[in-house]
């Protein structure tokens, strides 16, 4: 069976130059089974209800400014899947959930950045679930449980965000051996927390971890972590590193 895969996206930039993390989620792309669809939760659809992309062929978003002219025009053409998109609207509303169709939302980067690097080609369907992202991790997790049943049946359930992002704080000149010590220690005791399954600690996560808000100055980026642990079990961590000195680039499965 799949696992669920929270995937920190880093820059759009990624998919040009993909640094330490594209090999790794290209090794990912070859070593799973191959998904029947692809089912992700970005960092850049926040909402404030469950909506889901329905479009036959979602166009390609560069939901993003200032970055080089061969940037806008990558594309990644995979195909939507309406029928698993209704399936999921359903899981949700029987799980208690507010959750409605969008057929006009195109693919944001934090859906296809990462996945032009897993899967290249484009022929995986692909549809996106949005990030309420004002009512916190525990929310996430109860929507990823809603959704575990999909990876029985062939879909890779993704969470893309960033397991640090302060973009205030980042060191454009550094490279991948730079990490700033407060941005390691965040993710240190997150890494710490999901290997011990510390359910209190990791929900109060704001209060408890070490550089919390300065390391997530708003917390949209880290939600989607929690999906996919609700989406998943067994934690293991598939990648690890830094890109500007503070911009984790951590890639987790939850088998």
């Amino acid at each position: 069976m799949l696992p669920s895969l929270f995937i920190s996206h880093g820059s759009p930039m990624l998919a040009l130059q993909p640094g330490a993390s594209g090999p790794a989620l290209a090794r990912l792309g070859r070593e799973l089974p191959r998904p029947r669809a692809v089912l992700v939760v970005s960092a850049h659809w926040e909402s404030e209800e469950l909506r889901i992309t329905s479009a036959e062929r979602p166009a390609t978003w560069h939901d993003f400014g200032g970055f080089p002219a061969e940037l806008y025009a990558v594309q990644y053409p995979a195909p939507g899947n309406p029928a698993l998109a209704e399936r999921t609207r359903q899981l949700l509303v029987d799980a208690g959930f507010t959750a409605s169709l969008d057929p006009q939302r195109p693919l944001d980067h934090g859906a296809w950045v990462p996945l032009s690097l897993m899967y290249p080609a484009a022929d995986i369907p692909l549809i996106q679930l949005s990030l309420p992202s004002r009512q916190g991790p525990a929310l996430q997790e109860r929507v990823g449980q809603a959704l575990r049943c999909l990876r029985e049946q062939g879909v890779l359930l993704i969470g893309s965000g960033s397991i640090t992002h302060n973009l205030g704080e980042l060191d454009w000149r550094a490279g991948p051996e730079v990490i700033e010590p407060w941005a390691g220690e965040f993710r240190d005791w997150m890494v710490a927390k999901l290997q011990a399954g510390d359910d209190a600690a990791l929900l109060d996560y704001r209060t408890q971890a070490p550089h919390a808000r300065r390391s997530h100055p708003s917390d949209e980026h880290l939600l989607p972590l929690y999906f996919a642990r609700g989406a998943g079990e067994a934690f293991r961590v598939e990648h690890s590193g830094f890109t500007y000195g503070a911009l984790g680039m951590d890639i987790y499965s939850f088998a």
